[in-house]
């Protein structure tokens, strides 16, 4: 690629605005957030089927982070997030705004989060769609061996979030007696649609799929630099640490145990638009020297 900076700054425009923006943003959800009003309803990103699905909401969630608006927040755990994410768009960021320079940095950045929204929230339609198979199976055979015979032929983890829903449903009709009973077919249908109503609402915040973009940018352009990181021992390349990291996140997004509340899918989303950006970068710049 064909991008060279006019000079290297430790904190170039476009990362230093981010980074303010961020903290401002963190500290309104906060103040807003002690007066009973939740940011987090209109700025996160929620998927498409769910009511409080807003089109800005592909932008406004990268600049939300943790869950710091609601009456039960976690600030602790909500700077941590801020913090860790800030950290790597200003400790890699601040390398590739240098080498692509302002204007095409900050599309790299936008474009690497919007990409990473749109794969997280396929990757969400795609469990909906199992959760809907899962009552529309029970609804043609509402008794308890067919449920369970479902659970087993369909192999669903014990430990994803409908796992958790699924197996405690079945442990419960089991206990009482695994009959047919009209009342508890009733409550099973209500979970079932309750957890999909959750999956359609829940709220989606942070910028790490834009930052994960640039660090696979980063791997990618500078794959031999490399990495001190505490909690190794020895320097690592940066294309080893990339490739390990996107290994590490298709295994816990492939696992999707019910205890993370990490949108891993987001993460890998967003290397594959950073990829693919650069790449087409890469075709454009050979044919204007031709």
């Amino acid at each position: 690629m064909d991008f060279k900076p006019a000079r290297f700054e430790i904190l170039p425009p476009v990362v230093k605005n981010l980074l303010i923006i961020n903290g401002l943003v963190f500290l309104a959800c906060i103040v807003i957030g002690k007066q009973g009003f939740d940011l987090s309803q209109y700025l996160a990103l929620h998927h498409w089927s769910s009511g409080y699905f807003k089109i800005w909401q592909l932008i406004t969630h990268l600049f939300m982070h943790g869950d710091v608006g609601s009456a039960g927040a976690n600030y602790e755990a909500g700077f941590m997030h801020l913090f860790s994410n800030m950290f790597a768009l200003w400790m890699f960021g601040s390398v590739l705004e240098n080498y692509f320079g302002p204007k095409r940095f900050l599309s790299f950045y936008l474009l690497c989060g919007v990409g990473a929204s749109l794969l997280h929230m396929g990757v969400v339609t795609y469990e909906l769609s199992g959760v809907q198979d899962v009552i529309n199976a029970f609804n043609a055979h509402p008794n308890f061996e067919s449920f369970s015979a479902y659970l087993q032929s369909h192999h669903i983890s014990r430990t994803s979030s409908l796992g958790i829903v699924l197996y405690d449903i079945q442990q419960q009709w089991q206990a009482a007696g695994a009959t047919t009973n009209p009342q508890f077919v009733e409550s099973v249908g209500y979970a079932l649609q309750k957890h999909i109503g959750m999956m359609r609402d829940v709220p989606t915040v942070g910028a790490s799929g834009a930052v994960f973009g640039i660090l696979f940018a980063f791997g990618y352009l500078f794959p031999n630099t490399a990495l001190y990181l505490y909690f190794i021992p020895i320097p690592i390349k940066a294309k080893y640490f990339v490739a390990f990291y996107a290994l590490f996140e298709l295994y816990a997004g492939v696992r999707n145990s019910a205890s993370d509340n990490i949108a891993h899918f987001a993460h890998l989303g967003g290397m594959l638009v950073a990829f693919i950006i650069i790449k087409v970068w890469n075709h454009t710049n050979r044919k204007t020297l031709y």
